[in-house]
């Protein structure tokens, strides 16, 4: 049997240790308090790791056709949101 894999956001909960500069886990802190923490940062790097997968795919459209302009970025994030909150997850972390 192979292994699993999980879409961005899926999965169970695993630990992971992770260094931060003091002032940035204050501040989260501060935000969110000590129970949600770990809910904050996935939720960050979730929504760092769906840029990144957008910031690709436009590239390489541009790489093959033409520059996409500001609009038409902006444009494609909220069809990238939309799409993928219907389908219900975003494609698996490669």
């Amino acid at each position: 049997m192979g292994e699993a894999t999980y879409s961005i956001g899926e999965g169970p909960a695993t630990r992971v240790s992770l260094s931060l500069p003091e002032g940035t886990v204050e501040a989260i802190r501060a935000r969110v308090g000590k129970r949600e923490f770990s809910a904050f940062i996935a939720a960050a790097v979730e929504r760092e790791l769906r840029g990144e997968m957008l910031d690709e795919y436009l590239a390489d459209y541009e790489s093959r056709k033409e520059p996409v302009s500001e609009s038409a970025r902006q444009r494609a994030r909220q069809v990238f949101d939309e799409v993928f909150a219907e389908e219900g997850e975003w494609p698996a972390a490669s």
